[in-house]
């Protein structure tokens, strides 16, 4: 049967199925139940709070880190172009001597 055709049942009619001997201890069990979820959904906000900093302080690295590379970029670049420009200037004074 698919779930449009079934007879929608409320908690009360399945509950009055059950024993009364069993009652108290379902209930005793649905309350556990629902104080270990409160407990894991606080420590689940913990965590979300948590992860929120510490995401703001990577991205803080990622910026330190970009400008580094920046930073390295340029001064390797400036003395490819040096070292590029001393080599040419070596050779030709080394043909020019012989």
């Amino acid at each position: 049967m698919s779930q449009a055709t079934r007879p929608q049942t409320s908690t009360s009619s399945r509950l009055s199925t059950v024993p009364s001997s069993q009652k108290p201890r379902q209930i005793s069990h649905l309350h556990s139940q629902l104080a270990q979820l409160t407990a894991n959904l606080s420590d689940l906000e913990n965590l979300l709070s948590i992860t929120a900093g510490q995401a703001e302080s990577m991205r803080g690295l990622g910026g330190y880190t970009g400008g580094m590379f920046m930073a390295a970029s340029k001064v390797l670049g400036e003395e490819t172009v040096r070292g590029g420009a001393a080599d040419s200037s070596n050779g030709e004074q080394h043909e020019q001597e012989t």
